[in-house]
């Protein structure tokens, strides 16, 4: 499947994103297939479109449009801070994966519910979406750009136990395993494991197999999720919204080498949690503001997000059940 960008548009998304000029498709000579290229994408992609399910609160229609063109327009061209959620971005970030040159998928993926922020029990069904890149050395990365605050800040390759820090002292890995629902166990699977610091356990987030999902599949689970009042589904209860912090990346003290003196990374995240504006700068996570009404929430997507909302998507969220009522 070609993707459905032209070249045009991947010179906008390119700006929009501030990815470093060595990385623009129309450099010469262009930049090679590489992870490091991979990495450099994954990066600006989550820094640059936040993960946000406002449309899902904020619309006079409460519809997600997967449509590849829809989403162009809403993340890129209407230049107004937005991204989107778990679908709304993987797919976007496909069709610009696809044509920039790179051989990738879609995957289905069954998350893990939470009980004050640790994920717990039994996994649920199709809520999420990665992609999977082949390289072309063969290896395969996982890519996750719509996970949201826990999801991962650099690509990671589909080899078993290979661990890697995240943001601050949190370390992620992928784990070839199966869980407890399976009745074949033959089957392994991709697990998304985490853990906050090096002496603490290991816990999953979610789990994927290798297999292809098409975009029929993805229109049944975008459905549910952006539709379902069901308890298992947080989307339509909560008003989410992440931002990723770049910066430069130092280590042990001193600023990795690189073109201007540092090598880029993730060194942040702000948050919106319905009302709660939450900070993290490596460390742990602090609220640092509450929003009572829906002034002050509009106030805070424009001042700490970049996002703004026209006078249909504020008024998109009267009579809703996240609605701050001040």
């Amino acid at each position: 499947m070609a993707s459905a960008y032209t070249p045009t548009q991947l010179s906008l998304y390119e700006s929009h994103v501030s990815l470093p000029s060595h990385f623009r498709h129309t450099s010469q000579p262009p930049p090679p297939l590489t992870l490091p290229y991979l990495t450099a994408l994954h990066l600006h992609q989550i820094s640059a479109c936040p993960y946000e399910n406002l449309q899902l609160h904020y619309s006079a229609s409460h519809a997600v449009s997967l449509d590849p063109q829809v989403l162009f327009k809403k993340i890129v061209t209407d230049k107004r801070g937005r991204g989107g959620y778990c679908m709304e971005n993987a797919i976007f970030f496909h069709h610009v994966l696809r044509g920039l040159g790179w051989k990738v998928y879609l995957a289905g993926v069954r998350i893990r519910l939470r009980e004050r922020g640790v994920p717990k029990g039994n996994y649920v069904g199709w809520v999420h979406i990665v992609n999977i890149v082949t390289l072309p050395t063969g290896n395969k990365c996982m890519l996750d750009v719509s996970f949201g605050g826990d999801g991962p800040t650099l690509p990671l390759p589909l080899i078993s136990g290979l661990v890697h820090t995240n943001l601050g002292t949190q370390e992620i890995r992928l784990l070839h395993s199966t869980i407890p629902q399976q009745l074949d166990q033959s089957k392994p699977l991709w697990i998304y494991e985490y853990r906050n610091s090096p002496t603490t356990e290991w816990n999953s987030f979610y789990a994927f197999p290798e297999m292809e999902f098409t975009e029929e599949d993805f229109k049944v689970v975008n459905w549910w999720t952006s539709t379902s009042m069901a308890e298992t589904n947080w989307q339509t209860r909560r008003v989410l919204v992440v931002r990723f912090l770049r910066g430069v990346v130092e280590k042990e003290g001193r600023e990795e080498e690189g073109e201007e003196g540092g090598r880029e990374g993730i060194v942040g995240k702000v948050m919106l949690v319905n009302g709660e504006v939450k900070r993290n700068d490596g460390g742990k996570t602090k609220v640092v503001r509450v929003c009572r009404s829906e002034e002050e929430r509009v106030e805070v997507l424009r001042e700490e997000f970049g996002i703004e909302l026209t006078e249909e998507e504020r008024e998109g969220i009267r009579g809703r059940n996240v609605e701050l009522l001040g």
